[in-house]
């Protein structure tokens, strides 16, 4: 069974990461990454909402990119 990039449950954990970034994380057992994805689009959405003074997310959006790669491209280490 595969658990690199493009298996299924990299591919639930990707959606789940662009909905709600760290979520994919979570689901995959990385509580610290889960953690700090999460942190850090809470952070861009607060910068971003600063910058432009609108309720317009983008850089929740950005992040939540950003953690659904990662999420898609984890590689369960061999033991």
């Amino acid at each position: 069974m595969s658990n690199g990039p493009g298996s299924a449950g990299n591919v639930i954990a990707a959606i789940c990461s662009l909905l709600f970034p760290g979520l994919g994380q979570l689901i995959q057992g990385r509580v610290l990454s889960a953690l700090f994805w999460f942190v850090f689009a809470c952070l861009a959405f607060v910068a971003s909402w600063l910058i432009t003074l609108s309720l317009l997310p983008f850089g929740w959006f950005a992040v939540s990119i950003f953690a659904c790669i990662n999420a898609a491209m984890y590689r369960r280490p061999v033991l």
